[in-house]
């Protein structure tokens, strides 16, 4: 069966046959009947309040209902055993099913559909449509029979050649769009050139297990403007052999300019989705199988296939009501990274039971498994209910955990609960490789748009950054001032010690002691502080939000003029702007290679920590200066250069010209 609309909640036995005639080759014109026989259905879902319901079936060519079966009441497993002859005049139409539970003086709750397609049908045969499940077959045939995807075809876009150009310049701002089936993926944009650099890499799905065909279009950035067509070509995925990199230069259409791919083909059994009873992992044999291939024995093959994540997502409870009968039709969507897979809707309830095991292939240990419910809208776009966001390191293994529902921000409660339980295994080494590679690019995500909330948010993110290494700073100063004569000692003698004996080693060892000093203080209950990053403007009137974001704004501004001024001025001296500075600095560099020449480095931070911890003790009214900023103070900014420059007066209002003009 296929094209289905919904994943179905259903096993509904059907027989189709076609008469017609025998050519190979079938005429449009001609007539043809279709016999059917609705069987039976099995394990339907409940629609009623008393846990049955009162199942009918529609069947419809074209958009035309042309049978419906009669209703079978309180029964999840019913046997209509009824037939009809139809006649068709088009094959290409195809037999949509659509499955309804029958309420009295009400609207009927819909229950599932699926697609027949009749030019699938043989002529003069009968074809057994048949959703159900087989239990007598190994739980590994139910998973491969399951699968939404077949396999994944990696592509990594290499460069562009003698494109054509576009621009008034002779040249061109390329990028390129790829299209497989649904998915869509677009690539950066490359500015002035004919032959682009991209260096990309992405994955699609494939849904044919023979590949299908890969759309491939170059366009040309125009700002403000329609974007101009540049060319295009297409792949045949079925021509390339799996389990090997393509290296592919691809000619555009009329000579356009060509593209350099790097196309792999990979077998997987990615992402499954089924109910409770055909559960994987469940399987002693069947785990044994996973843990066996994610062992540490095969480290080192396929490194993409890290590790698998099940999920069960069994029911939530106190949603949010987005219906004005007070009640919701909530389903479920998991998404992790590029993969997406949803549950069945579930009508008129606020506390739902899904019942649903999803599979996922994980690429990146580090992804983060996302649940979204939502309430169904046939008229308008599914209204957000809740969501929750799991890391994979966070998962333990078939523990069932209630996660309150968050906002789409993740940082608030909303209402409801969802209760889930999930099982990770994934192979520790490939995982460790796989951290130090790109993470894996989402083909959807949401446009950045420009928030007051946001930007005083990461505002104060940064600013407690800031304050953490100013904080830091005044500590280790107060060492220098002696404030504490005891923690000035102390950390003198340290300085010493260290700067005498001093490694390249102990650098990372320094961090390694870090490392293990906050994991004791994790294990001893003592959690480091946690920031909250939840703004607190919706607390504030109109006039305080205003004054915030003012702040934030002249803030920003002051901080990065002082940056630009200290690049400026780094870059003056070097440009020799103000000369007495540039040669003082051509002095002070000479006499410190100097030193370092003939003075090991080890001694002269030593001399130079002696005399800062020293200073103070020596001059205690002393002023505390840094020798670089000051030098760097007196040199110009850009913005100072330009203030500083003579301008050159207009011969018109030159005085002595005016004194001739005006002799008396």
């Amino acid at each position: 069966m296929n094209g289905n609309e919904e994943e179905l909640n259903k096993s509904v036995g059907i027989n189709a046959a076609g008469n017609g005639g025998t050519q190979p080759s079938l005429p449009t014109s001609a007539m043809y009947q279709l016999d059917i026989v609705l069987k039976k259905g099995n394990s339907l879902a409940i629609r009623d309040r008393g846990g049955t319901s009162d199942p009918y079936v529609k069947f419809k060519i074209a958009g035309k209902e042309v049978f419906r079966s009669k209703i079978i009441h309180k029964n999840l497993n019913p046997v209509w055993d009824e037939r009809v002859c139809l006649i068709v005049d088009n094959l290409q139409e195809p037999l949509y099913i659509k499955v309804f539970d029958y309420d009295f003086g009400l609207q009927d709750d819909f229950m599932g559909s699926a697609y027949l397609y009749l030019d699938s049908l043989e002529l003069q045969r009968y074809r057994v449509f048949i959703i159900t499940q087989q239990q007598n077959l190994r739980l590994s045939d139910l998973y491969r029979k399951s699968q939404l995807w077949r396999g994944i075809v990696s592509i990594r876009l290499i460069e562009g050649r003698n494109l054509i150009p576009m621009d008034q310049n002779g040249l061109s701002d390329p990028y390129v769009k790829f299209k497989l089936g649904p998915q869509k993926y677009k690539s950066k944009t490359i500015p002035k050139t004919l032959n682009p650099q991209w260096r990309e890499q992405f994955d699609l799905h494939l849904y044919d297990e023979e590949g299908g065909i890969l759309e491939i279009s170059v366009w040309d950035k125009d700002i403000g403007m329609r974007d101009d067509f540049i060319g295009q070509c297409q792949l045949d995925l079925s021509k390339l052999s799996r389990e090997k990199t393509h290296k592919l230069e691809l000619e555009l259409e009329e000579d356009k300019g060509m593209l350099v791919l790097l196309v792999t083909l990979t077998a997987t059994v990615a992402v499954s989705i089924s109910d409770l009873s055909v559960n994987l992992l469940d399987d002693p044999h069947e785990r044994q199988q996973i843990i066996k291939r994610y062992s540490p024995l095969r480290s080192f093959f396929n490194l993409k296939d890290v590790g698998m994540v099940q999920v069960k997502i069994l029911r939530a409870e106190g949603l949010m009501a987005a219906d004005v009968t007070g009640k919701s039709d909530p389903f479920c969507i998991a998404e992790l990274c590029n993969d997406r897979l949803q549950t069945h809707t579930v009508y008129k309830t606020l506390n739902p039971e899904w019942n649903k095991v999803f599979t996922f292939n994980v690429k990146d240990i580090h992804a983060v498994l996302e649940i979204t419910v939502y309430d169904e809208d046939r008229d308008r776009s599914a209204d957000f209910l809740g969501k929750v966001a799991i890391p994979l390191l966070n998962i333990r293994n078939s523990e069932q955990k209630a996660y309150v529902l968050k906002n789409k921000e993740l940082t608030r409660p909303t209402k409801g609960v969802i209760f889930l339980e999930a099982d990770v295994i994934f192979n520790a080494v490939k995982a460790s490789l796989r951290t130090f590679v790109p993470p894996e690019q989402k083909y959807i995500e949401e446009e950045a748009k420009v928030s007051k909330q946001m930007l005083q948010q990461n505002f104060n993110r940064v600013k407690r950054c800031v304050l953490f290494l100013i904080n830091t700073g005044s500590y280790i100063n107060s060492c220098f001032q002696w404030e504490s004569p005891r923690r000035s000692l102390c950390a003198f003698l340290i300085f010493v010690v260290v700067v005498w004996n001093f490694e390249i080693y102990m650098v990372p060892l320094s961090l390694l002691l870090l490392l293990t000093w906050n994991y004791f203080l994790l294990a001893s209950g003592k959690e480091p502080r946690e920031g909250s990053v939840v703004s607190d403007s919706e607390k504030k009137g109109f006039l305080d939000k205003f004054y915030a974001v003012q702040d934030v704004i002249i803030t920003v501004q002051n901080a990065l003029d002082e940056v630009a001024c200290f690049g400026e001025r780094v870059k003056n001296t070097f440009n020799w702007s103000v000369p007495f500075l540039s040669w003082l600095a051509i002095t002070v560099l000479c006499a410190g290679a100097t030193l370092i020449y003939f003075i090991p480095l080890r001694f002269i931070v030593l001399v130079w920590g002696i005399n800062k911890f020293t200073k103070k003790l020596r001059d205690p009214y002393n002023i505390e200066n840094n020798e670089l900023l000051d030098f760097l103070s007196r040199v110009p900014s850009d913005i100072q250069l330009v203030q500083y420059k003579d301008l050159k007066a207009e011969t018109s209002q030159s005085p002595s010209k005016k004194r001739r003009n005006n002799p008396g």
